[in-house]
C-alpha cells in the first residue's frame, strides 16, 4: 500500500509577483480533492516574525540584525509547524521562505551563498521551489495598487537586486514561471507540478 509522504511547496518572488494569490488557489484546489495541507508564510505571526513585520513600516534593522531575526523565526517555524506538518504527509505551501532572505538580505550585501547554506542547515530543502518571476517595473505598480503604498521591503532598486538573485537559483526543483501570465495558466502549472512531485513522493 503507497503512503504519502509530505512534501514541501515554497512559492517566492519579489513583491508584487503573486505569491500569496497562487498559494490560495493551490491550497484551495488540493483541500477540495481531500489532500491535507498546511498553508504558512514568512516572516511568521511568532515574536520574532512580528519585530521584522513592524520594521517594515517603522524602519528596517541593520542587515546582520535582520537575518537574525530571519533565522530565529524560521527555526521556530520548523520545528513547531513546517517539520510536523511533513512527518504527518501534509503538503505545506510556504508564502516566502529561505530564498527570501537569500534575495532579500542578499539584496543588502549578505552573501547569498552563506545564507542558502546556513538555512539548509536548519530548515529542509522544498521539494518544489515555484519563482514566479517578475520585473520590476511591472511589480511597483502592482505593490502600490494592492495598498496604496509599499514598504520598506519594497524599494526599486532593492527589488531589482532581489529578483536578479532569485533568477540564479537553480535546479530540477526549481519551477520558474513568468508572472505576467494570466492567473488561471499560473495556478494550472503549479498544480500540474505539485501533483507530480507527490506521485514521485509516494511511499511504500
Amino acid at each position: 500500500m503507497l503512503k504519502q509522504r509530505g512534501i514541501l511547496v515554497a512559492i517566492e518572488g519579489i513583491d508584487g509577483a503573486g505569491k500569496t494569490t497562487q498559494a490560495t488557489l493551490l491550497e484551495r484546489r488540493l483541500r477540495d480533492e481531500g489532500v491535507a495541507v498546511l498553508r504558512t508564510r514568512e516572516p511568521t505571526d511568532r515574536p520574532w516574525g512580528r519585530r521584522l513585520r513592524e520594521s517594515a513600516a517603522t524602519g528596517r534593522l541593520p542587515v546582520e540584525q535582520e537575518y537574525h531575526y530571519f533565522l530565529e523565526d524560521r527555526k521556530q517555524h520548523v520545528t513547531e509547524e513546517i517539520q510536523p506538518a511533513l512527518d504527518a504527509g501534509t503538503v505545506v505551501i510556504i508564502d516566502r521562505y529561505y530564498f527570501s532572505s537569500m534575495a532579500y538580505q542578499g539584496a543588502r550585501g549578505l552573501d547569498p551563498a552563506m545564507i542558502r547554506e546556513t538555512n539548509e542547515a536548519i530548515a529542509p530543502r522544498p521539494d518544489l521551489f515555484v519563482h514566479l518571476d517578475l520585473d520590476v517595473a511591472t511589480a511597483m505598480p502592482r505593490i502600490a495598487a494592492r495598498d496604496g503604498r509599499g514598504n520598506l521591503f519594497e524599494q526599486e532598486e532593492d527589488l531589482r537586486r532581489s529578483g536578479d538573485i532569485f533568477r540564479k537559483i537553480e535546479g530540477d526543483w526549481v519551477l520558474r514561471l513568468d508572472a505576467t501570465a494570466p492567473t488561471d495558466a499560473l495556478a494550472e502549472a503549479i498544480y500540474a507540478r505539485v501533483a507530480a512531485v507527490r506521485k514521485n513522493a509516494s511511499i511504500t
